[in-house]
């Protein structure tokens, strides 16, 4: 059963370890998914060369595949990653940054997920409705539905492709199957700073990397990101400041903060 027990566990676990999170990311965010994952105690490597791509998922604990700057070298590269991993038996975390704003992003998400075996989809909610329903928008890359309405669409995706589904928002909803995970941390700071979404899909490969029951895995790392939010909104003037404060929090989240802090909602 999922409790502030089981996500100590696991960022004891990647600090302990270390794991190496290979990310084919974005070109905003890769700074800012890099020093998350550092912060947290995980290894992080941005590499999407196609020439290498296969060689680094082999070194690697989890694989993260973002969308939200394409290029047909990128979606080459992705389909190369996602393979490897199933071949290495790496869970992938797929972000579908994007999906229903242009019909490139959502053939794109779609295809990989075709591809082989994804181990979490982490998306808001209209990026998971998407997926499923091709009458679904989104704006830009931000959200235009609500946790809840994304639900069903979820449950369908994990259904069909055997993965959890995390879909972000005021508050977060993580299925797999008919088992639901609602957690109610966060603050309205954190959709002020750009790349945190991708960032909650950085974090979760490392959860990943460590849990293989990715229900869990998925709902550890939104929880991570949540409380850090609220504890960097409590020192944080804006958005910059809040940033720094972020990733200071990622470094010293422990057990007294998880356990009086995590809200785990009905």
């Amino acid at each position: 059963m999922f409790s502030a027990q089981t996500v100590i566990r696991d960022l004891e676990n990647i600090r302990a370890r270390g794991p190496l999170i290979h990310n084919i990311t974005n070109f905003v965010v890769m700074n800012l998914t890099a020093n998350a994952l550092l912060s947290i105690g995980a290894s992080p490597v941005m590499a999407h060369a196609e020439e290498e791509v296969e060689d680094m998922v082999s070194l690697a604990s989890a694989v993260v595949i973002n969308i939200g700057t394409l290029s047909r070298y990128w979606v080459e590269a992705m389909k190369k990653a996602v393979r490897a991993a199933q071949d290495n038996n790496i869970p992938v975390i797929l972000d579908p940054v994007g999906a229903g704003a242009t019909s490139y992003r959502t053939a794109t998400a779609r295809r990989l997920l075709e591809i082989g075996p994804v181990a979490i989809i982490r998306g808001n909610g209209s990026e998971i409705r998407a997926l499923v329903d091709s009458g679904a928008r989104t704006k830009g890359v931000d959200s235009l539905e609500t946790p809840e309405a994304a639900v069903e669409a979820g449950r369908l995706l994990s259904e069909k492709y055997g993965c959890a589904v995390s879909i972000s928002g005021p508050e977060d909803i993580i299925v797999r199957g008919e088992e639901t995970i609602r957690l109610g941390n966060g603050h309205p700071m954190m959709p002020r700073v750009t790349g945190l979404g991708c960032t909650a899909s950085a974090l979760t490969g490392a959860f990943a990397a460590v849990n293989p029951k990715y229900l869990e895995a998925a709902a550890g790392a939104m929880a991570v990101m949540g409380i850090c939010g609220e504890l960097a909104a409590e020192q944080a003037r804006g958005p910059a400041s809040f940033e720094l404060h972020f990733l200071d929090w990622l470094h010293l989240i422990g057990t007294r903060e998880i356990a009086d802090r995590l809200k785990i909602t009905t």
